[in-house]
């Protein structure tokens, strides 16, 4: 799906991520089974972000009766994966089955404080949200960012703005989410139109709450019992 001339957002038709994303969406889903769901999907998004961006090169190996040209990963060119605590740990426990040599930052954030984006106390929220990010990314470092959802973009945006600041650009970034919003995803496109987003599905809107709709709910409020954010 275009967003903007540049800006991709992929929605890979697989079976199993559509199972999975049925699975979290559903209020009567327990608690384990919601853990398991966002695993789930976080291996088989990860699994289809990596099909034109894993860094690999050619190789040859001796078999039992031969020669065989092949290919191996670039293990000499560094990735980093950007987990969101509550909801993005079990992307990546998802994900690190594909990509198990990659460097892990935590980030822990909460929600955004209402407001427009230049109001001080959003701002004041996206400056400690990116200052949990390394002070230095090598120049070759790719990045897998997991986010649970996207609702209106604003934590994405302050992450992005984060790597922006210490020379990652979008190009070197791959999102995964669970759900994006149309409007998150519109709002991201205009900011940052060389990014490329995976996601399961793409919902209309958002509420007041930042939550997609009809979205998953609240996921820290089901995922681990967190009082529940009031829309």
């Amino acid at each position: 799906m275009a967003m903007s001339k540049a800006m991709r957002v992929v929605v890979p038709p697989h079976p199993l991520i559509a199972h999975w994303l049925t699975v979290l969406r559903d209020r009567a889903t327990p608690a384990p089974l919601l853990l398991t769901a966002l695993e789930e999907l976080g291996h088989w998004l990860c699994y289809e972000a990596l099909r034109d961006w894993l860094p690999h090169r050619p190789a040859s190996v001796e078999t039992p009766l031969g020669t065989a040209r092949g290919q191996v990963i670039d293990a000499g060119v560094p990735l980093m994966a950007i987990q969101v605590v509550q909801g993005g740990q079990e992307l990546w426990n998802g994900a690190r089955r594909v990509l198990p040599m990659s460097r892990l930052v935590h980030v822990m954030a909460g929600s955004a404080p209402a407001g427009e984006a230049g109001d001080p106390e959003r701002q004041a929220w996206a400056r400690m949200v990116a200052a949990q990010l390394p002070g230095r990314i090598d120049a070759r470092e790719g990045v897998m960012l997991l986010l649970p959802v996207i609702g209106s973009g604003a934590l994405a945006q302050a992450l992005l703005q984060g790597l922006a600041e210490r020379g990652c650009s979008g190009r070197r970034v791959r999102l995964l989410t669970a759900i994006a919003c149309q409007p998150g995803l519109q709002a991201l496109a205009e900011l940052w139109p060389d990014l490329t987003i995976h996601t399961a599905c793409i919902d209309p809107d958002c509420d007041e709450a930042d939550r997609p709709l009809p979205g998953v709910g609240d996921l820290p409020q089901r995922l681990y019992g967190l009082p529940a954010r009031s829309s």
